[in-house]
């Protein structure tokens, strides 16, 4: 399929084509129906020939959700999609669709926590075993491949420290071993990075966050070339059941509207936001890989179209401090998950995998607030705990 330039996409996220059943509504209709009939017997059994390619029940095909896979799949560039009821549901449907007992997989240990536990521990049942790497180097993650090796799993940037790894030299490595990569690519949507360029085989989203874009819904999306899609279709999608509803799809779709200028707003207000926080004198470090102070700045250019508003920054202050400083607040929510309109910060640790060090870890997500208030905000909010420090040690 053929990939959409920024405004080729507008367009085709304002417009839609609709046949003469709709009488000129101009979003499609929310199909809140669980079954469809037919005329004839005949015409009941010419449409289990082919299941998914008819409208029987919509555990398998909806024209709601329908519609919006196919709005999916031509902003990835991909062949076909399938929604699911979480980012999750479409990670493990992924995940299940590409190993089989007796197979190894390569993770980056910077991916999405869940995720890594189906890898790591549930799989383990079943006779699949997996090894965590280090998500910066592709040497790490060459030098971990062994003879049964099927999947590489990978998320770059990643959603903790926002490490990035070259996704086309990965999936030239998995293409000569006989291997399957998979990668989550929600941090940058479709609009700023597209991996099925780079050769990634199939590409993972939670649709909870930006592609929703309101804090209102939860799903996931696989997409890929259809001879990848079908078998995942017929097996993990209509086995499992973990189907999205007609409903979902219909908020996901309002969503999608405004997808690319939520996107190019997120952009510039998290790069202003970044940039100060690089000369706040209570940072140490910001992770942003649109900063040429990135380490991975040069390979962000190469493979991102556009940088997404989900960052961290480390720190020396105590973490109760920073705690503090997140509770005190006034623009932030402090919460899971992100891509709303709403502004969000978490406080946490992380351990640095080459040398062992924990470190105090802020992640920020950057709504559609005005990044100077915002910035305002943190920085009364710190003067305002740092004097309280002050006043606490006299």
């Amino acid at each position: 399929m053929t990939k959409l330039t920024l405004e080729q996409m507008y367009t085709a996220l304002a417009h839609d084509e609709f046949d003469e059943r709709h009488y000129g509504a101009i979003q499609i209709p929310v199909y809140q129906n669980s079954l469809f009939a037919f005329d004839t017997y005949q015409q009941f059994e010419h449409a289990f020939e082919e299941m998914l390619g008819n409208h029987i029940y919509s555990r398998g095909n909806n024209p709601t959700v329908e519609f919006l896979e196919g709005k999916l799949a031509m902003l990835e560039g991909a062949e076909a999609a399938r929604c699911f009821a979480s980012g999750m549901a479409a990670i493990s449907a992924a995940i299940f669709s590409s190993v089989r007992a007796g197979d190894h997989i390569v993770c980056v240990s910077n991916a999405y926590g869940p995720a890594k536990q189906v890898m790591g521990e549930y799989l383990k049942r079943f006779g699949v075993e997996t090894s965590f790497v280090e998500g910066s180097r592709f040497e790490a993650v060459q030098e971990a491949v062994r003879p049964n090796t099927k999947l590489i799993y990978l998320e770059s940037p990643s959603s903790q420290m926002f490490e990035l790894i070259d996704l086309k030299q990965c999936a030239d490595l998995a293409k000569g071993i006989g291997a399957r990569t998979i990668i989550d690519n929600t941090w940058a949507t479709p609009i700023f990075q597209n991996p099925l360029e780079f050769g990634i085989d199939l590409v993972v989203h939670s649709i909870t966050k930006y592609i929703a874009g309101h804090s209102d819904a939860l799903g996931g999306v696989v997409m890929g070339a259809s001879e990848l899609m079908k078998p995942l279709s017929y097996d993990e999608y209509m086995l499992f059941g973990g189907i999205m509803t007609a409903h979902t799809a219909a908020m996901v779709l309002r969503g999608l509207r405004t997808l690319p200028v939520r996107m190019e707003r997120c952009q510039a207000s998290g790069l202003k936001v970044a940039n100060w926080l690089e000369t706040s004198s209570f940072v140490e470090r910001v992770y942003h890989p649109g900063l040429p102070s990135h380490p991975q700045h040069e390979l962000a250019k190469k493979q991102l179209k556009g940088y997404s508003s989900l960052f961290s920054f480390e720190s020396k202050q105590p973490i109760e401090r920073l705690k503090a400083w997140a509770s005190k607040l006034k623009l932030f929510k402090i919460a899971v998950s992100w891509g709303g309109y709403e502004s969000l910060v978490t406080v946490g640790r992380n351990t640095d995998v080459s040398s062992g060090e924990v470190k105090t870890v802020v992640r920020l997500y950057i709504g559609l607030e005005s990044p100077d208030d915002l910035i305002r905000d943190m920085q009364e909010t710190w003067q305002e705990v740092a004097a309280s420090a002050s006043l606490d040690r006299v």
